[in-house]
């Protein structure tokens, strides 16, 4: 369910960076209101999932998903232009997303926090 999490804030984090794109500044209501609602969910998601993914893990994806998200818009909708590099460095980033994921943590991975109950000492 973390990665799942994870994966919808990423899109949330393509979903903003677009809008303050179009916003102009942060000048223009719809894309402005678009950019505060995105940018809301995705933190929300991401600091669910760093509950149980380990954040280098899960940030990287967060970025990665997100940036080839918002160049794979910006050509498809002309923002951008195309080239063959771009295609070529989103797929690696992509490939790279997929080996995070691939490479096994376990609980142990996810950082202790001293605040925790669970992992603090015991008097």
């Amino acid at each position: 369910m973390a990665w799942i999490v994870l994966l919808l804030s990423a899109v949330c984090e393509a979903v903003w960076a677009t809008a303050l794109g179009q916003s102009a500044g942060l000048t223009a209501p719809v894309p402005t209101a678009v950019f505060a609602v995105g940018l809301t969910l995705s933190m929300l998601g991401l600091g669910w999932a760093v509950k149980q993914i380990p954040i280098g893990t899960a940030y990287a994806v967060w970025v990665g998903v997100g940036a080839a998200l918002t160049v794979t818009w910006a050509i498809l909708s002309g923002a951008e232009a195309f080239s063959a590099g771009k295609v070529v460095f989103i797929a690696g980033i992509v490939v790279a997303v997929i080996g995070l994921k691939l490479v096994p943590h376990t609980p142990t991975d996810v950082a202790k926090r001293p605040d925790d109950p669970a992992t603090s000492a015991q008097p």
